[in-house]
C-alpha cells in the first residue's frame, strides 16, 4: 500500500475538515431522527398520482419494554418502507400498540399486589384507570424506543386496539357475527388459566413436548366384590370429578365387566363401566377414566354417554367445597395428598416415571387446567375455508413458502374459538341482558340509567379476547367501519411482517376477518420472521439470564449497528442468533465506512464539480460502476423478494471490499499524480459511487448513511431518506472492464500473500515477468499493468508471450497467465539464514523439552490423558516445524554457494 507516505503529505495540506475524526453515533442519530420526523417525511397521504405501500405495525403489547424480537421485525419493516419511500412509492407505515388484556390485567393485578390492594377493592372503574394509566406510561417507552431504533412510521396515525375507532370496529363484527350466526354462547371445555382466572383460546396455549411426569396406576374395584380394574393417569387430582371408565367395545379382555359398577376411590360415588371407541387398547391398561368437566375428550364421551359433569376445581385452581380434606387445597398439593391416600387405601398400584406434552398459558405460564365453562365462542369452519381460499387463490403469499403446511395444517383441524375472558381490561362485549333475560347484541351504550332504546338492560361482565380486536388491525387503522379515503388507497396492505409463532394467533384471523368484512385479504405477503436466540442457540428468557436489552445496545454501538447485526445472516422464518461479536462487527463495518467516507471528502473541495458529466473514464472507474450497477440490481431483487439478509450481505461486500478497500486505493494513484483532469473525473466517480453506495445502505443503516450524505458539499439542503433509489443503467454493463481490473485484482492480492508469506519489508520493490499467450490477455494486462505495478509495490515489470525457464523466482499461476516474482529483488539471503538459524534453535529446545516431558514416567502416569494427548500433538508439531525450517536452510544455503 502507498497510503503512509503520500496520505501524510495530504493530510497536513488539508483546510476545512467537516466529518468528525471519530465515528461517534450518538452526536448525530437523536439528532437526524428529530428532523426526519419534524420535515414530516415519514407521514403519507393519499396520492392517485404515485403507486402506494403500505405496512401496519405488529403492535406491540404495552406490558413493558421492547426486546430483539421486536427490533429485528421492525428494521425490517423499516428497511422496506425506506426502500419503497425512496423507490418513489407513497409509503405508509401505521404504527401502534396492543391493550394485551391478559398480559395487562397480570401485570396491573400484581402492581396492586405490591400495594396492599385488589382488582376488586378498586371495583371495576376504579382498576381500568389503573390499567389506563399502565398503557400510558408503557406506551411512551415503547415509542421512545421504538424512535431510537429508527423506525420511520407515520406517527401522526398512531393506534391503540381501544381506540375509538377499533372500538366501533370491534362492535361491528361483533354484532355481524352474532347476526349471522357465526357467534355463539355455550357450555364446552376450555383452556382455563388459574392464575389470570379467565379462558384462553387453543391458540394461546403453549406445549412443553418433553416434560418429566408420572403415570400412576390405580385400582378401581366393582362393587360388592374384591375384583378390580386398574387406570392409569397422570392427573389423579381430577378423580373426584370421574364420572365412568370407558373400555374400547373391541377390547375381549372386559366384555363380562360392561356396565357394571365401579366404586370411585376416596369418593365411595358408584360409576359405570362403559364402552366406547376413544379408548386407545394399547395405551396404558387399556382403560380410561372418565372426567368430562376437565378434559376436551372425555367431555365428548361424556354427552354420547349423558353422564353429565362434575367441576372439581374453583377458579383458581383449587378444590372446591364438599371434598373433606383436599378442598381448598392447590391442584398440585392434592394430587400429592390424593396420590399419598390412595397408597394407604390400597388403591395405587404403581407409579411409571414418563416424559409428555403439558400445556402451558402464553402469558402467565401456568399450567392450562381443561375445564368445562360457559363461554362466548366463533364458528370457525365457514371462516377458515376462507383462509384456505385465500391462499388457494394466491390473494395471500407466505414467506417462506414452506409456511404453508403449518398454515393449512391449522385450518384443516381448527377448532371453535374462544372469544371470552374473565377480565375487566379489554374491550367489554357487546351484549345486553333485559331484565327477562333476552339478549340484545349492540353496537351502542345503554344510557346513564341502563336503557338501550327504552329497555333496562346489564351488559355482559366479560371481555373479548384481544386477538378479537387485533384481528381487525389492517383495516381498523385505515378507518373501517367507514369507507374512508385511507382504506380505498392504502388497503390491502401490502405486507405483513411477523414471527411465525403468531401465524395461529393472529395472521390467519386477520385473513379471515378481513375476508368476511371486506371481501379482500388484508395483505399480499405475509414475511415470517424467525426467533433470536442467544449464541448457543437457546432461546432467550428471564429464566436463562440470556435476554439482551435492544436499547443497552443502541446506547454502546449505536443503532445502525444493532439494526444491521439483526439483519445479516439471516433468512425468512429461520432463527439467528444474537452474539454482541456480530455487534462489533458491524460497528467496524460503519466505522470503515466513516473513514472510507471522510477520505473521500478531504479530497474533495467545496468549489470542485462533481456532477457526474464530462467523464473520461479509465478502466478502474468503469469497474467500479459496473460494481455498483451489479450491487443495485442484486439488492432490489433481494429485497424485493424479502431476502433482507441476502440484500445487507451483497451491499456490505460492495462498500468494504470493492469500494474501499479497492477502488480508494485506485483513486489515490490519480489523486496524488499529476494529471489534473484525471483527478476531476476521479473524484466525480468517487462522489457518484459515495452518494449511490449510501442511498443502498440507508434502509438498513439510516443515522450513519444520513449523516454522511449531507456532509457533501453538492448534497446541501438535501436528505438522503427522500432521495431516490438507486436504478440500474444499461450504460454502466462494461463487463470487459470488469473482468480486467478482476484479473489484476487477483494478481496484486496474490503478490501482497506470497510478500507477506516471505516477510518482505515495505519498502522493498520486486521485479515481475508476468507471462501470457493469448493476445487479448497480453492487452488487458498492459491495460493494468500501472496499477498492478503500483499496488503490488514492484520496481518493473515485463510481460512476455512465451514461457522460458525463469530461475531463483516464484511461480504465481492464474487462469490466463503466470507471474514469476524474482527473488534475488526480495530477499537478503545473509539474514534469511540468520532468521532460519535462530528458528531452528528455537524448535530443537521446544522438541528437546517435550521430548523429556514425554520421557517422564511420573508425567505419563499422574498426567490426565488429554494432556498427554495435548503434549504429543505439539511434539509432533515441532518436530515439523523444525523439519521445515531445516529444510528451508538448506535452500539458503544453495543460495549463497552458487
Amino acid at each position: 500500500m502507498i497510503r503512509p507516505i503520500v496520505g501524510r503529505f495530504f493530510y497536513a495540506n488539508f483546510k476545512g475538515e467537516k466529518m468528525k475524526k471519530i465515528y461517534e453515533p450518538k452526536t448525530f442519530e437523536k439528532k437526524l431522527y428529530k428532523k426526519w420526523e419534524e420535515s414530516g417525511y415519514f407521514k403519507s397521504n393519499p396520492n392517485p398520482d404515485k403507486k402506494k405501500y403500505s405496512i401496519v405495525m405488529p403492535p406491540p403489547n404495552v406490558t413493558g419494554i421492547l426486546h430483539l424480537g421486536h427490533a429485528i421485525n421492525n428494521t425490517i419493516q423499516d428497511i422496506l418502507i425506506r426502500y419503497k419511500r425512496m423507490d418513489g412509492y407513497e409509503a405508509l407505515w401505521i404504527p401502534g400498540t396492543d391493550h394485551a388484556s391478559i398480559s395487562t390485567e397480570h401485570k396491573v393485578v400484581n402492581k396492586l399486589l405490591e400495594e396492599g390492594k385488589t382488582k376488586e377493592e378498586l371495583g371495576r372503574e376504579g382498576f381500568l384507570k389503573e390499567c389506563w394509566d399502565w398503557t400510558e406510561k408503557y406506551g411512551n417507552t415503547i415509542r421512545s424506543q421504538l424512535r431510537e431504533l429508527g423506525v420511520s412510521c407515520d406517527w401522526s396515525r398512531e393506534a391503540f386496539t381501544m381506540d375509538e375507532n377499533l372500538t366501533r370496529a370491534v362492535r361491528r363484527v361483533f354484532k355481524k357475527m352474532y347476526d349471522e350466526g357465526l357467534i355463539y354462547k355455550g357450555y364446552r371445555i376450555v383452556n382455563w388459566d388459574s392464575k389470570a382466572k379467565t379462558a384462553i383460546s387453543d391458540a394461546e396455549v403453549k406445549y412443553n413436548e418433553n416434560e418429566k411426569g408420572h403415570l400412576r396406576y390405580i385400582r378401581y374395584f366393582f362393587e360388592n366384590s374384591d375384583e378390580f380394574i386398574t387406570i392409569a393417569t397422570t392427573r389423579p387430582e381430577t378423580i373426584f370429578g370421574d364420572l365412568a371408565v370407558a373400555v374400547n367395545p373391541d377390547d375381549e379382555r372386559f366384555k363380562d365387566k360392561i356396565g357394571k359398577n365401579l366404586i370411585l376411590p376416596l369418593v365411595g360415588r358408584k360409576i359405570p363401566l362403559i364402552e366406547d371407541s376413544y379408548v386407545d387398547m394399547e395405551y396404558g391398561t387399556g382403560l380410561v377414566k372418565i372426567t368430562p368437566s376437565h378434559d376436551p375428550n372425555d367431555f365428548e364421551v361424556g354427552k354420547r354417554h349423558n353422564l353429565g359433569q362434575c367441576v372439581v376445581f374453583n377458579e383458581d385452581g383449587t378444590i372446591k367445597e364438599g371434598y373433606g380434606e383436599f378442598s381448598g387445597l392447590d391442584r398440585l398439593k392434592a394430587r400429592a395428598l390424593v396420590v399419598e391416600k390412595l397408597k394407604e387405601n390400597g388403591n395405587l398400584e404403581k407409579i411409571e416415571d414418563i416424559v409428555h406434552s403439558v400445556g402451558y398459558s402464553e402469558r402467565t405460564k401456568e399450567p392450562i387446567e381443561p375445564l368445562v365453562s360457559e363461554q362466548w365462542f366463533v364458528k370457525m369452519k365457514e371462516l377458515a375455508k376462507l383462509c384456505i381460499d385465500a391462499y388457494d387463490n394466491n390473494e395471500v403469499t407466505l414467506v417462506p413458502s414452506n409456511m404453508s403446511k403449518t398454515y393449512m395444517d391449522w385450518l384443516n383441524n381448527i377448532k371453535d374459538w374462544t372469544i371470552s375472558r374473565q377480565l375487566w381490561w379489554g374491550h367489554r362485549i357487546p351484549v345486553f341482558y333485559t331484565d327477562d333475560g333476552e339478549i340484545i347484541v349492540s353496537e351502542d351504550d345503554p344510557d346513564e340509567n341502563g336503557y338501550l332504546n327504552g329497555i333496562h338492560v346489564t351488559q355482559e361482565e366479560d371481555t373479548l379476547d384481544t386477538w378479537f380486536s387485533s384481528a381487525l388491525w389492517p383495516f381498523a387503522t385505515l378507518g373501517w367501519p367507514e369507507e374512508t379515503e385511507d382504506l380505498k388507497y392504502y388497503f390491502p396492505t401490502d405486507v405483513l411482517v411477523t414471527g411465525y409463532d403468531i401465524l395461529f394467533f393472529w395472521v390467519i384471523r386477520m385473513i379471515f376477518s378481513s375476508k368476511y368484512n371486506l371481501s379482500q385479504s388484508p395483505f399480499h405477503h405475509v414475511f415470517f420472521t424467525g426467533l433470536i436466540r442467544d449464541k448457543d442457540g437457546r432461546k432467550m428468557s428471564k429464566s436463562l439470564g440470556n435476554g439482551v436489552d435492544p436499547i443497552e445496545v443502541i446506547d454502546k454501538y449505536g443503532a445502525d449497528a444493532l439494526r444491521f447485526t439483526l439483519v445479516t445472516g439471516t433468512s425468512p422464518g429461520n432463527d439467528s442468533r444474537y452474539d454482541e461479536k456480530k455487534v462489533q462487527a458491524s460497528r467496524n463495518f460503519a466505522n470503515k465506512l466513516w473513514n472510507a467516507s471522510r477520505f473521500v471528502l478531504m479530497n474533495i473541495d467545496e468549489n470542485d464539480d462533481v456532477s457526474f458529466d464530462n467523464l473520461d473514464l479509465m478502466i478502474e472507474d468503469k469497474w467500479i460502476l459496473k460494481r455498483l450497477n451489479d450491487c443495485v440490481a442484486e439488492e432490489r431483487k433481494n429485497l424485493d423478494n424479502y431476502e433482507i439478509g441476502l440484500a445487507a450481505e451483497r451491499v456490505e461486500n460492495f462498500i468494504w471490499n470493492e469500494y474501499c478497500d479497492w477502488y480508494i486505493e485506485f483513486a489515490k494513484l490519480s489523486l496524488y499524480g499529476e494529471d489534473e483532469n484525471r483527478k476531476k473525473t476521479v473524484k466525480k466517480v468517487l462522489i457518484y459511487v459515495l452518494n449511490n453506495m449510501l442511498a443502498l445502505l440507508h434502509p438498513f443503516m439510516p443515522f450513519i448513511t444520513e449523516e454522511i450524505y449531507g456532509q457533501i458539499p453538492s448534497n446541501t439542503n438535501k436528505m438522503l431518506i427522500i432521495e431516490k433509489f438507486p436504478k440500474f443503467k444499461k450504460e454502466f454493463e462494461y463487463s470487459n472492464e470488469s473482468q480486467r481490473i478482476d484479473e489484476a485484482i487477483a494478481a496484486i492480492t496474490k503478490i501482497r500473500n506470497q510478500r507477506s508469506e516471505l516477510n518482505v519489508k515495505s519498502n522493498v520493490k520486486q521485479n515481475l515477468i508476468i507471462v501470457a499467450k493469448d493476445d487479448e490477455i497480453i492487452s488487458m494486462l498492459n491495460s493494468t499493468k500501472s496499477i498492478i505495478k503500483q499496488l503490488s509495490n514492484s520496481k518493473n515489470i515485463e510481460i512476455i508471450k512465451d514461457e522460458r525457464e525463469i530461475d531463483n523466482a516464484i511461480k504465481l499461476n492464474f487462469n490466463n497467465f503466470n507471474i514469476y516474482m524474482l527473488l534475488d529483488d526480495l530477499i537478503d539471503y545473509n539474514k534469511e539464514k540468520e532468521r532460519i538459524e535462530s528458528e531452528i534453535k528455537k524448535y530443537e529446545s521446544e522438541v528437546n523439552r517435550s521430548q523429556g516431558k514425554l520421557n517422564n514416567i511420573g508425567f505419563i502416569e499422574k498426567a490426565p490423558e488429554k494432556v498427554v494427548n495435548e503434549e504429543k500433538e505439539k511434539l509432533q508439531n515441532y518436530k515439523d516445524l523444525l523439519q521445515k525450517s531445516k529444510e528451508s536452510l538448506k535452500e539458503i544455503l544453495d543460495k549463497l554457494n552458487d
